[in-house]
């Protein structure tokens, strides 16, 4: 039976877009140099809304007073995608992983992480799908299909960056300031709207940490920040 390669999970909590976008960029340097495994941060951002390379900024339907009011802030990012909202209630998870230890495929990358979030909603009863051309997951909503989870990703000599939002408790007026994903007459939707229920963020964490290992055939350790800090770094710890 082979060893599986390790998969450090960090759950950074409430982080703002611009520091973990910061945080990424220490990992994925870190993972190019080899200096960690792979890893898949966990993040709960403040309102923000992101537009990814391919977005347009007429899918932004609210001004920069209305969001100064609403207290949103508003980030241009490299990943793939367009624009999406990102805020409390709804679990970010950002993969770093070099895919030359699995498969030089993003498409295939796509579809492994779609595939885990649509095994995550299963555990809850829903029947989530892709849908053609448009990434990210999907359910039946009163009126027409809804959009649970989003995806936008970015890849630097294979090893991966930004990642999924899932929405399990997301105020989803938020989503009225954009055309999510630049898609019109498609709604956002959320795990607990879906079930009519409360749901834990943290087992949804967990859930969600399962089917990747699962698909990814890798083994999930729990990592602090702190210890990821000091992987990246051991330098750092030697001076404290």
């Amino acid at each position: 039976m082979s060893i599986k390669s390790p998969l450090y999970v960090v759950n950074a909590g409430r982080l703002a877009y611009g520091p973990a976008f910061d945080l990424q960029r220490e990992i994925v340097a870190a993972r190019k140099s080899g200096a960690v495994p792979d890893v898949l941060l966990f993040v709960e951002h403040p309102h923000v809304i992101t537009l990814g390379r391919s977005g347009e900024t007429k899918n932004l339907l609210a001004s920069n007073s209305v969001l100064r009011q609403m207290n949103v802030d508003f980030q241009e990012t490299d990943r793939g995608g367009d624009i999406t909202y990102h805020g409390p209630g709804q679990i970010v998870g950002y993969p770093i992983l070099d895919l030359t230890q699995h498969k030089r495929d993003v498409r295939w990358y796509v579809e492994q992480i779609e595939e885990v979030m649509i095994r995550a909603a299963a555990d809850y009863g829903l029947n989530a799908r892709r849908v053609r051309c448009r990434h990210g997951i999907w359910v039946d909503g009163p009126a027409d299909e809804e959009k649970l989870a989003a995806l936008g990703v970015h890849l630097s000599r294979w090893v991966t960056s930004h990642g999924f939002a899932f929405n399990v408790s997301t105020d989803l007026r938020f989503f009225d300031l954009i055309i999510p994903c630049g898609i019109e007459g498609k709604r956002a939707t959320s795990l607990e709207r879906a079930l009519g229920r409360a749901v834990s963020m943290n087992e949804v964490r967990e859930r969600l940490t399962a089917h990747f290992a699962e698909i990814f055939k890798v083994e999930a350790r729990l990592v602090s920040v702190d210890e990821l800090r000091r992987a990246i770094n051991p330098a750092h710890q030697e001076t404290r």
